[in-house]
């Protein structure tokens, strides 16, 4: 009884501390403001937890010299290969904002597989699906990997079914529904404001949470497949939020949306498969399956306080 406890209050002090991070990716952003043909000044985004100036190396074109925060790109303009030193350690991703002297503006996505982006000179976006592909993916798995209440409402979704027949069911539909409301909140045929989204979400955890820890045969027990979809509509709108920090390329527009949703769901099985290779294990340690309820319990309360600090954030 004791160690279960001891592992609630670790569960407590590790989730409830990191409420805020829930669906944040470590993100840092670099804009660059185009002056004059050819001149630029270029600064990071504010960061309330670090600076990327501290962990983060711009590598400029070739045809461009910078000066403390000018960049001088002369006649050949903004054009060539953009790096980020760095990226991929404390921060997964940069974002690089450009904005041209007629107005328009381009971002791109740099992470450590693909820490490079090739400038064009313009606001055109020259970049070949198979690039883009390759970025939004990774994008996709670290937002699903870090998004601890994404992950905690797949882990009481098993909790909730188990390792049968009905998992199967469960987390196809959950799949369908959060990719449903990704692609349309993300092409703009639908609109929430994040409040309500972030707090309902929480509170779907507190819901199965809830269920799992029941044995007479609820709802929710009975046709975790309905619960999970209803849900899931909510939580694509959550991994939608997280795009529109991110941006979506004009060009290939499709393409980087299915690729996000396609990451998404490859660090969604691997949380599944982490905790079969634990159910699993469970079979040879049977001490191991009694801090199932504390740790449900140890879920739901921390759902709980997200969904009290989430819902006053509504009003505030």
């Amino acid at each position: 009884m004791m160690r279960a406890l001891t592992l609630l209050l670790l569960l407590g002090q590790l989730f409830i501390g990191r409420a805020a991070l829930a669906h944040e990716m470590s993100m840092a952003e670099l804009n660059l403001r185009e002056m004059a043909p050819g001149e630029f000044l270029w600064q990071w985004g504010a960061n309330d937890k670090r600076t990327p100036a501290d962990e983060l190396m711009p590598i400029w074109p070739e045809s461009c010299r910078a000066d403390g925060n000018a960049l001088h790109c002369g006649a050949a303009g903004l054009k060539g290969s953009l790096e980020i030193q760095g990226v991929g350690k404390r921060f997964s991703a940069a974002l690089v904002k450009v904005f041209w002297l007629d107005g328009q503006s381009r971002v791109y996505t740099l992470t450590a597989g693909q820490p490079t982006a090739q400038l064009f000179g313009s606001a055109s976006d020259q970049r070949s699906l198979g690039e883009i592909a390759s970025a939004y993916t990774a994008l996709g798995i670290e937002h699903i990997l870090t998004g601890i209440d994404h992950q905690l409402f797949v882990v009481g979704l098993l909790f909730l079914v188990g390792f049968n027949r009905k998992l199967l069911w469960t987390i196809t539909a959950f799949t369908v529904a959060h990719s449903v409301t990704l692609a349309c909140s993300a092409l703009g045929l639908l609109t929430l404001h994040s409040a309500p989204v972030e707090a309902t979400i929480a509170l779907s955890i507190v819901l199965v949470a809830g269920e799992a820890l029941h044995r007479e045969p609820t709802l929710a027990r009975r046709f975790p497949a309905l619960v999970a979809f209803l849900f899931g509509l909510v939580h694509g709108l959550g991994f939608a939020g997280a795009l529109q920090e991110i941006g979506l390329p004009e060009q290939h527009l499709p393409g980087a949306l299915f690729t996000f949703n396609v990451g998404v769901e490859i660090g969604q099985l691997f949380t599944v498969a982490v905790a079969w290779g634990l159910w699993y294990a469970a079979r040879y340690w049977p001490r191991l399956a009694l801090a199932r309820t504390a740790t449900v319990y140890g879920i739901g309360i921390i759902a709980a306080y997200w969904s009290w600090e989430r819902a006053a954030a509504i009003f505030s």
